[in-house]
């Protein structure tokens, strides 16, 4: 009878409330419950993790409701579960719930791989309903019988990473300062070696545009360049994070890059006057008509462009590109998360627009060098093809072939000085045009001398594995030996693997630590199916990637890295890592 009168009450109650001044009062939105709770669940060996996330901060789950139920040949322990919160309600009383977020674990005993487990949970939207109880089936890896003992989550002791702090920031309430931030970062990012090679592309598409190039144009140009490369880089991380690294690899593979190299130099020539890159006429004129008098296709032709671009810059994997794609990963929330990439995207493409649109004002209208400006920049798009080249054949040939581009843009730059006026601009000219040739000639002269040569970037104490059972194998015998385990994910195509080779493990300070850990390293430059087995084992989402063990053989998934760190910062990480 109290139920009763309970219940009548709060109707009562809520009808008074939206026949007074119910515009005024916003109410939580009623969601169907698997909308309400994100339901998810990992298996890991003797381990199963199940994991809700709650659509906003009123909707809970309650921590009694939880129940399992097994079909077939299965053992499970007791659920692990989470320090929950007091929760007074109307439907309950008092009652432990979770908001937010929860992962409970679930100790494998023993399990058939055709055994399924049926998960029952129950929550409500605080003061609103409550929902029915509902049901989830996962089925099960094979699992043989152990002591279901499971270890220490190591997660409440180590520290966040970079990335793990920002695709928590996504899964707050506001939105407003993670994209902000995320927009922020971008422009930080625009500086990096991936994003380089755009700069050249985008200012040749400026130049090549003729003399009468305005303010405005430039503008619309470089922005519907930045937003193809927006366009790419979003779909792109959103494709990554919703179906695995594989994808952002094979557009890496030697196919894509060379295609791309054999793209730009066709590109380069139409800027040497090789040929005119223009649509049929007949089409030309209807789109003069359709863009008010702009050049046929022009709009159309920087968007596709900016597209293609999108996919230079994709092998850079920083802190916050991998934390978007956790939290899409983790989430599922491919709005949030296209929102996310499309906001650092756009700070990546910032000094990209205004290099653009500065550039209708800085470039000369008219005269001889107009043209020496276009054959320039028919060097720099020969340049991208060779960045593009240097993911897949570093070493004496791409020396060389540097080498010769500078040499032949010197060159040619010296021949269009030697027609210009005689003043002090010339002879200056002149002679940084030389220093810049002796200097290119040096380089080729260099690379052949030390063609034999060891770098001693990768003269380190790395143990070279192919397979997942290579790994197991290593990671036994450190075990035996009472070392933890550093693995790095590496492919030539990724940059910031480099910048960690070069600039981060030959320092002292790293050398330290890594001295007393055993260092493997997987090269999935392939990107064959024994690759893909291994990056798809540990969920990887791009690289450079480093995974840590420790010396009990557990994966330390908190302080895994993703993105490239610099030398003392790294050095921190390992003292983390050697902690555990």
């Amino acid at each position: 009878m109290k139920r009763i009168l309970t219940i009548l009450l709060l109707t009562l109650t809520s009808l008074q409330a939206s026949a007074s001044f119910s515009f005024l009062k916003q109410e939580p939105q009623v969601l169907p419950v698997d909308q309400a709770y994100t339901f998810d669940f990992a298996q890991q060996d003797n381990q199963l993790q199940l994991s809700w996330k709650m659509a906003g901060k009123d909707y809970y789950l309650y921590q009694e409701k939880f129940e399992l139920a097994i079909d077939g040949e299965a053992v499970v322990g007791e659920i692990r579960y989470p320090q929950p919160e007091n929760h007074f309600d109307d439907w309950f009383g008092d009652q432990p719930v979770y908001f937010d977020q929860v992962t409970l674990t679930v100790p494998i005993l023993e399990s058939s791989k055709d055994a399924t487990i049926t998960v029952t949970y129950q929550g409500c939207l605080d003061g609103i309903l409550c929902y029915p109880p509902t049901r989830e089936t996962i089925y099960l890896s094979e699992v043989a019988a152990n002591d279901g003992v499971l270890p220490d989550a190591p997660a409440q002791t180590g520290p966040q990473t970079q990335q793990d702090g920002l695709a928590s920031m996504l899964a707050s309430d506001s939105l407003v300062l993670p994209l902000l931030t995320l927009f922020g970062l971008g422009i930080l990012l625009a500086f990096t070696p991936c994003v380089f090679p755009m700069y050249p592309i985008l200012t040749s598409i400026i130049g090549g545009q003729g003399n009468k190039l305005s303010t405005g144009k430039a503008f619309a140009l470089s922005m519907t360049y930045v937003q193809g490369m927006a366009l790419t880089y979003t779909l792109l991380g959103l494709v990554v994070a919703s179906a695995g690294m594989k994808y952002q690899a094979a557009l890496q593979s030697p196919a894509v890059l060379i295609g791309l190299a054999v793209l730009f130099v066709v590109l380069s020539l139409s800027m040497f006057g090789v040929y005119n890159l223009q649509l049929p006429s007949s089409l030309q004129n209807r789109l003069n008509n359709a863009q008010n008098q702009q050049k046929g296709g022009s709009f159309v032709g920087v968007f596709v462009m900016g597209l293609i671009s999108g996919l230079v810059a994709s092998p850079c994997t920083t802190a916050p590109l991998t934390g978007v794609l956790l939290y899409v990963a983790q989430s599922g929330d491919l709005v949030l998360g296209g929102a996310a990439l499309y906001a650092l995207s756009m700070g990546m493409g910032l000094p990209l627009l205004l290099l653009g649109t500065s550039g209708g004002k800085l470039l000369p209208r008219a005269g001889a060098w107009m043209e020496t400006i276009k054959h320039v920049f028919g060097f720099l798009m020969i340049a991208v093809a060779l960045m593009m080249l240097d993911r897949l054949y570093a070493g004496l040939v791409l020396d060389l072939l540097w080498a010769l581009w500078g040499i032949t843009l010197a060159g040619y730059l010296l021949l269009a000085n030697k027609r210009t006026q005689f003043n002090w601009l010339k002879v200056s000219r002149t002679v940084v045009l030389g220093l810049a040739l002796l200097g290119s000639v040096s380089y080729g002269m260099q690379a052949v001398m030390n063609r034999d040569a060891v770098n001693p970037a990768h003269d380190l104490a790395f143990v070279h594995i192919k397979t997942l059972a290579d790994l197991e194998r290593e990671v036994a015998k450190a075990n035996a030996e009472g070392k933890a385990v550093m693995l790095d994910l590496y492919a030539d195509w990724c940059v910031a693997c480099k910048e960690f080779e070069h600039k981060t493990f030959p320092q002292p300070n790293v050398r330290e630590r890594t001295d007393t850990m055993v260092m493997l390293q997987a090269d999935v430059t392939r990107n064959d199916a024994e690759d893909i087995e291994l990056l798809e084992a540990f969920d990887v989402l791009g690289l450079p990637t480093l995974l840590f063990f420790s010396a009990d053989g557990e994966e330390l998934s908190q302080l895994r890295v993703t993105g490239f760190m610099a030398a003392q910062p790294f050095a921190n990480h390992l003292d983390q890592v050697l902690k555990l």
